[in-house]
């Protein structure tokens, strides 16, 4: 057994030069991140073999060149010395020792000597407070002092370069750091008394970090506070203790702390990076990782970097000077010129140009770089009222306002004087929207504008060498009938005569460009058109063909083209934000704190997906996708205007405004950031100027917290020949992490993140509901997540490869949701059952039937779904993906317990298959079911019925096999050759358990199935701790993981169960065990997850032959 891939947290960070050191497992990572460079990993190697790298120092000298630089290693008890070698070509790491075990574990390691060539010695401090001389080369500790404080350390920081002027602070148990020196004289017990005793935290001290050029010493502490001592010279016998500094600004506990020249870094398990000055006062917060805080931290002084490593398994890179970014509030002093009136409109044509609209209906520019106003026309039939919007074409800018009256006035800001005034509307102008155009030429752009009665109309603006040409009239829309009747976004569908419309009322709509087959007057919705504007539409059509007479208008025949489809309020009551077209879909935000996928087929719309961005985004404005496929997602956390970045996981901008119900607008170009609001009657401007942006994602993330399941989807075959293996993993943190892991280079990548669940993610099933392998080499199967507060999510996933770039990517579809809370809500007669636990947990989920049936008008693919609870039942599901639906449609009580797991299994039997379900409990007893019957049942039930109909019940089980003395967490079925069933479980009393199971059918009037319990075989203590997970790989070969991180492989042979061989594995926390077949090697892949993921090969050459 061979490890091929390893993701755990980050625990050690180093920099050299420009290279950057990680210690992820017992993994050395090498990356390249100089500024010249993309973020490159150049080397990895396992160095520690079964430990996991806690630490990586350098010499304090400079000694050694650039290119031939030494570091110690260590981790628990391990340490070993290696010497990097960089160059151009390459990157190596050396051993210049072996791997050596010391009796303890190591705090910290200091190099001692400056001549690092000839001298070989270490000091080693260790987890009892003691130091140790030690020689690498040989392997020897040729000298061991004690302290008097006989405790454990949870951190320790050595001071001096020789070994008779080495002072070890430590961090004990017992919130104190102790400072003691290896030339004191010692006691009667032979251990060295401390020269001080420092207290003042109330925790554990994680971390302590010495300045002796300030004499400042740093500790941080698990009571979530950072405290700075003023110490001087430890080398000196008497020095007085004053606490300078106590800073409190971690949300948890702080995990490290170091002291720059100018500035205080500090970690912690809030995930938050902060750089203090020496003050006190927080300067910068970086917030970019996942879930359990941020465990390694480096500092690269000529750069002026930051490196952070996540328990996400993530690394980060930040600036903490501020040459990366400056940032000015910027008050315009509108209020300065002669009489303007007041601000009530803003737009920001680009990044230098701000257009402001007064309550007299005046119009004027700023310029940010001259920083200068000017007036550009005003119009009295304009005040009061104010709406504007503006558009930047290639070589003019276009400007339209409209007013309470219906009028709509055009012009471009280059000549005010040459416009076009036009009364489209016989009322108040709600909203004015320009559109680009999409395929109409560059000199051409839309205007969409509403009026009284849900009535739109849309405008093509035509430019010619700066001058505007013509304004056409293309048609008239009708919106859905509502209160606040009027668009809010549009834009048209690439390559289609489409165009999809957002409304006031949360509405999206699609309607058809091409107007002469378009429906006119009559409306394909119920309800999309009334009387009412029927009768404004004919009110409306004999003033706008004279109007556009009188105006010179290039007039075009007139339409009423109603919605061709229409998704009535799916953003809410408050409103759509936006829409924009990017990949072939379609994007729309809300003020419902969602954005959604939308999809355009045969004139229909379809909601893919909808989600979320940061935590407390409640107003989605828009969405911006860059060229390298990154989302940034606009919008208001509360009182703030937020720019948030959904790749690295920050806050780009954080801008307190007052809220986004005012007039604002943003613009960038890649060089400035301007963000412009009106506040109590003053324009603000806030600028930012990006001067040195650096990539900052050296590592990607994965989940924040623990993964709890791990799924093998399938396996693609590139155009280039790599095989790549798809993965769906879950976590602790509500996300479910769409994984590609190539076979050759042993490379693991994120191709999507799914973040609808409200509580953990506990459990994932796969229904392989149409063919895997499609023409275009892709995958596509059902996706079903279910986890804590009984919810269960269903997606169709779909992974394919680009023809042309040859890039992998994933889409997400959303099928339909389900909670026990909102299924109560809906039962008639609810008064006759016992109320459902809304905070049940699904712990297990199995599929036990997929395919398509014929039912009466439809054609549905079917998935039957069992899920195992915590409130003591088996729940069985019924999945409907063509209506999106889902139904509970039977369920029993009878384990009385906490449900672990289910497992199905389908037998095959006179031309007839049965479906069979396996249960186990905590009281560790395995319960086999028979539930043909009852999938077939509910399978030719209308979902008319089923909506109506109560949960049918399964009876009880055929056979009940008392397996474990305890909770059952892992089971397996394998089919054996004589058509026999192995069923193998590990439970938490750390056995692992098979029984052989035979089937048949029983004789006479009753249908149901016998099992006859065959053989059991038993291994008591076969792991350490609690086995999770079980795999088999052939009927005779089983594979298990626990809790002690060990995987291990299991022959089975008549009625013994042998152990063949057991491979440590770095992840803690083993929760689930996922085998499948390589494919270009005769063995398989095991993967394991828990706190981190690894891919394990376990090849059939080194295995028994069955």
């Amino acid at each position: 057994m061979e490890s091929v891939l390893l993701t755990a947290p980050i625990t050690a960070l180093e920099f050299v030069d420009d290279h950057l050191l990680s210690g992820e497992g017992p993994y050395i990572t090498v990356y390249c991140v100089g500024k010249n460079h993309i973020k490159i990993q150049r080397k990895r190697q396992n160095v520690l073999k079964s430990y996991t790298v806690h630490g990586i120092k350098l010499p304090g000298s400079s000694s050694g060149t650039f290119e031939h630089r030494l570091i110690a290693v260590f981790g628990g008890k391990g340490l070993i010395v290696l010497q990097v070698t960089i160059d151009e070509l390459e990157v190596g790491l050396i051993e210049i020792c072996k791997l050596r075990e010391l009796h303890d574990w190591i705090w910290d390691v200091q190099w001692l000597g400056d001549d690092l060539q000839s001298n070989s010695y270490l000091a080693l401090a260790l987890g009892h407070n003691s130091v140790a001389l030690y020689d690498y080369r040989t392997g020897k500790a040729l000298k061991e002092l004690h302290c008097a404080e006989k405790c454990i350390l949870y951190s320790a920081c050595f001071y001096g370069k020789t070994w008779e002027e080495l002072i070890l602070v430590s961090g004990t148990v017992f919130n104190q750091l102790v400072i003691w020196a290896t030339s004191d004289p010692t006691n009667e017990e032979g251990r060295t008394e401390p020269r001080k005793r420092i207290s003042g935290h109330n925790g554990v001290i994680f971390s302590i970090f010495y300045d002796y050029k300030k004499g400042l010493l740093a500790s941080a502490s698990d009571d979530r506070s950072l405290r700075v001592w003023d110490v001087g010279d430890l080398a000196s016998f008497t020095f007085e203790v004053q606490c300078r500094l106590v800073l409190y600004g971690h949300q948890a506990r702080v995990w490290a702390v170091k002291l720059l020249p100018d500035y205080i870094i500090s970690i912690g398990e809030d995930s938050a990076c902060i750089v203090w000055n020496y003050q006190g006062k927080i300067v910068h917060t970086f917030k970019g990782h996942k879930g359990r805080g941020i465990r390694a931290v480096a500092v690269q002084d000529q750069h002026h970097w930051v490196a952070t490593g996540g328990v996400d398994s993530g690394i980060r890179l930040w600036q903490i000077n501020n040459t990366s970014r400056t940032n000015e509030l910027l008050t315009l002093n509108f209020s300065l010129l002669h009489g303007p009136g007041v601000p009530k409109a803003i737009a920001m044509v680009d990044a230098n140009l701000l257009v402001v609209m007064t309550d007299l209906g005046s119009i004027y520019t700023y310029d940010f770089i001259c920083k200068q106003w000017t007036f550009i026309l005003e119009d009295e039939n304009y005040k009061s009222y104010s709406l504007l919007d503006v558009y930047k074409m290639s070589a003019s800018v276009l400007c339209a306002i409209g007013n309470i009256k219906g009028g709509i006035k055009i012009f471009m800001l280059s000549l005010p004087p040459v416009l076009k005034d036009i009364k489209l509307h016989l009322g108040k102008i709600h909203s004015l929207t320009w559109v680009p155009p999409v395929g109409r030429g560059q000199n051409t752009c839309s205007l969409f504008s509403s009026g009284p009665s849900g009535v739109m109309v849309w405008l093509e603006v035509t430019c010619v060498s700066g001058h505007m040409e013509s304004v056409t009239e293309k048609g008239q829309f009708v919106l859905p009938v509502c209160k606040q009747r009027w668009h809010t976004s549009v834009a048209f569908i690439p390559s289609e005569d489409l165009f999809v419309c957002g409304d006031r009322r949360g509405s999206i709509m699609l309607f058809s460009t091409n107007l002469g087959t378009a429906s006119s007057g009559q409306s394909n919705i119920e309800g999309a058109c009334d009387a009412e504007t029927e009768n404004t539409l004919k009110e409306n059509r004999e003033p706008l063909i004279s109007q556009e007479r009188d105006s010179n208008l290039a007039h075009s025949h007139l339409c009423t083209v109603n919605p061709v489809s229409l998704l009535f309020g799916v953003h809410g009551k408050l409103g759509v934000t936006s829409i924009s077209c990017h990949g072939g879909f379609a994007y729309s935000t809300g003020r419902d704190g969602y954005f959604r996928q939308l999809s355009v087929e045969r004139g229909q719309l379809t909601v893919l997906r909808k989600q979320k961005s940061c935590k407390g985004m409640e107003w989605i404005e828009r969405l911006f996708f860059t060229s390298d496929g990154n989302l940034i997602v606009m919008g208001f956390h509360a009182t703030d205007f937020v720019v948030w970045n959904s790749r690295t996981n920050e806050k780009l901008h954080c801008i307190p405004c007052g809220g986004g119900h005012r007039s604002w607008s943003y613009k960038e170009d890649g060089h400035n950031e301007v963000f412009v609001y009106i506040k109590s009657g003053a324009i603000l401007a806030k600028v930012s100027h990006p001067l040195g942006i650096i990539k900052n994602v050296v590592k990607e993330p994965m989940h924040g917290r623990e993964c709890t399941c791990v799924q093998y989807a399938g396996t693609l075959v590139t155009h280039g020949n790599d095989i790549l293996h798809v993965l769906l993993t879950s976590s602790e943190d509500t996300t479910v992490n769409i994984l590609c892991f190539n076979e050759s280079t042993g490379c693991l990548w994120q191709l999507g993140s799914i973040s609808d669940h409200l509580s953990s993610v506990k459990t994932l099933a796969l229904a392989k509901t149409s063919s895997l392998l499609q023409e275009d080499c892709g995958l596509s199967a059902v996706l079903i997540s279910a986890g804590g507060r009984a919810q269960i999510e269903c997606y169709r996933v779909q992974v394919s490869q680009d023809k042309d770039s040859g890039s992998v990517s994933s889409q997400v579809i959303h099928l339909v949701s389900h909670r026990l809370d909102e299924h109560w809500d809906r039962i008639k007669n609810k008064h006759k059952i016992v109320k459902m636990d809304p905070e049940t947990r699904y712990m297990s989920v199995a599929v036990v039937r997929e395919g398509t049936r014929d039912i009466p008008r439809l054609n549905a693919q079917q998935v039957v779904l069992a899920a195992a609870c915590s409130d003591g039942s088996i729940r069985f599901f019924l999945i409907c993906e063509n209506s999106r639906k889902m139904f509970l449609v039977a369920e029993s009580f009878y384990h009385l317990r906490c449900v672990l797991r289910v497992r199905t299994l389908v037998h095959s039997s006179a031309g007839r298959e049965r479906y069979l379900l396996c249960s186990a409990a905590t009281d560790g007893r395995i319960a086999f079911w028979d539930i043909t019957d009852t999938t077939e049942q509910v399978c030719n039930i209308s979902e008319e019925e089923l909506g109506n109909c109560r949960a049918l019940d399964l009876g009880h089980p055929c056979l009940i096999v008392t397996a474990h003395q305890c909770g059952i967490n892992s089971l397996c079925v394998q089919e054996n050759k004589d058509g026999h069933y192995l069923v193998a479980s590990g439970g938490d009393d750390n056995s692992i358990h098979i029984c052989c199971v035979a089937i048949d059918r029983t004789c006479g009037g009753d249908q149901r199935t016998n099992f006859h319990l065959l053989q059991e075989i038993s291994v008591p203590s076969a792991h350490a701790a609690h086995v999770t997970g079980l795999n088999f790989l052939r009927e005779d070969l089983l594979a298990s993981v626990s809790v002690d991180q060990r995987l291990t492989l299991w022959h089975l042979r008549d009625s013994d169960l042998s152990h063949v061989s057991t491979k440590f594995c770095h992840v803690a926390d083993v929760s689930e065990l996922h085998c499948w077949k390589a494919t270009r090697e005769d063995g398989h892949f095991c993967v394991l997850c828990g706190q981190g993921l690894e891919i394990v090969i376990c090849l059939m050459n080194q295995t028994p032959e069955p």
